[in-house]
């Protein structure tokens, strides 16, 4: 008797329990809603597959100021730093010696002349004398040959006049490059010397710029040969330049020689780039990596880098919203990164929509409620 009642109680209480429940909470236990999760539509596109090669900054100019006589340095007169033109005075050397030897040079050139009016005037009248019969042909000889001495001696006297006054003009030390000039070596008061081993100065033209990069000979063989610059056909083969902070340089350069050896240790070839440098950014000494055009993708895709994930097998794959609004695993080809994105040249498909968010609660054939949204412009690397 107790136990049937016992187990009415019990059904009653369950009754009750159960008549709680909305057909819609029962409906809602018995299977989840759709997850919702972010998707980029793909689009298809020509895309150019680069190289990036490391590099150092080279100044497109150095001239190193040196002095080509010797004396006491005066004055200085640039300011370290800054920027100078060629012709401009640099340093100033005490010219009073040169002065001195300038002003004795001018004066052998004026006796020089004086004997060579002399010696011409003897020479005509020894030519009138012989038409009358006066003097031997010898005495002629004579005359014509002290007065050319007499001439060379002049011009000898007017080169060591120009010498003089060579001299006295590089006293006065001047810029031989446009550009930007470092820090003084040298002091007023400073005993210099012609063709010193250390410079007074260094002057360095940085606009443009050099930048080195290096090359595998192999690729080299392929410019060379042609086949890159057909892969290239019609496409802006200018090169970019990343900084050492990682940004890009906003001046695109041009690849304008190649070194002909081949370094025999590491088998690479040496490339110069050009730059423009008009504010001054880009130091020589500095290290940059350059993006330089290999060849041409048609119709790749530009996936987001972070849609994409690795498998337990290490291989790229990617999470699409495909018919019935499930989820379809992609297995995917990645030829190179681009910035915050994969270059895909298989596993995807142009309008194909990209799961970008939302990835950790999905699997392939979960049913999604896909909202389109835009992918993050950081760099990522695959997971």
């Amino acid at each position: 008797m107790i136990r049937s009642r016992f187990l009415i109680v019990a059904a009653l209480a369950a009754n009750l329990v159960l008549g709680t429940i909305t057909p819609s909470a029962a409906q809602q236990q018995g299977a989840g809603g759709p997850q919702p999760v972010t998707v980029t539509t793909l689009e298809a596109r020509d895309v150019t597959l680069t190289s990036r090669l490391p590099g150092r900054i080279v100044a497109s100019g150095v001239a190193e100021v040196r002095p080509q006589v010797a004396g006491i340095i005066t004055e200085r007169l640039f300011e370290e730093g800054g920027r100078v033109m060629a012709g401009d005075p640099m340093y100033r050397i005490d010219a009073e010696s040169y002065e001195a030897s300038v002003a004795a040079a001018e004066a052998q050139v004026a006796e020089a002349r004086a004997r060579l009016r002399a010696t011409s005037k003897e020479a005509d009248r020894a030519q009138e004398l012989i038409d009358r019969g006066v003097v031997s042909e010898q005495r002629l000889e004579e005359a014509i040959s002290q007065r050319d001495v007499d001439a060379a001696a002049l011009k000898v006297a007017e080169a060591e006049l120009r010498a003089a006054r060579i001299d006295l003009d590089r006293t006065t030390i001047r810029a031989k490059l446009s550009g930007v000039v470092g820090r003084s070596f040298t002091t007023q008061g400073a005993l210099v010397t012609a063709s010193q081993a250390e410079p007074l100065a260094v002057i360095r033209a940085l606009d443009p710029v050099y930048v080195d990069v290096t090359q595998s000979a192999a690729e080299i063989l392929a410019w060379r040969r042609g086949s890159v610059q057909s892969k290239l056909d019609g496409v802006d083969t200018r090169v970019t330049l990343q900084l050492a902070d990682g940004e890009l340089y906003t001046e695109t350069g041009e690849m304008t020689a190649a070194e002909p050896h081949v370094n025999e240790s590491t088998g690479v070839v040496t490339l110069r780039m050009t730059f423009a440098n008009p504010d001054g950014l880009l130091l020589p000494g500095m290290y940059v990596q350059v993006d330089m055009p290999q060849r041409q993708l048609k119709d790749a895709i530009l996936a987001p880098q972070q849609g994409v994930q690795r498998n337990r097998r290490g291989e790229p794959v990617a999470y699409v919203v495909g018919a019935e609004n499930k989820v379809e695993e992609r297995a995917l080809t990645i030829a190179q990164a681009q910035g915050a994105n994969w270059v895909v040249t298989d596993g995807l498909s142009h309008g194909d929509k990209l799961i970008i968010e939302g990835l950790q609660k999905i699997a392939p054939g979960a049913p999604v409620a896909p909202e389109e949204g835009k992918a993050t412009t950081a760099d990522s690397s695959l997971q």
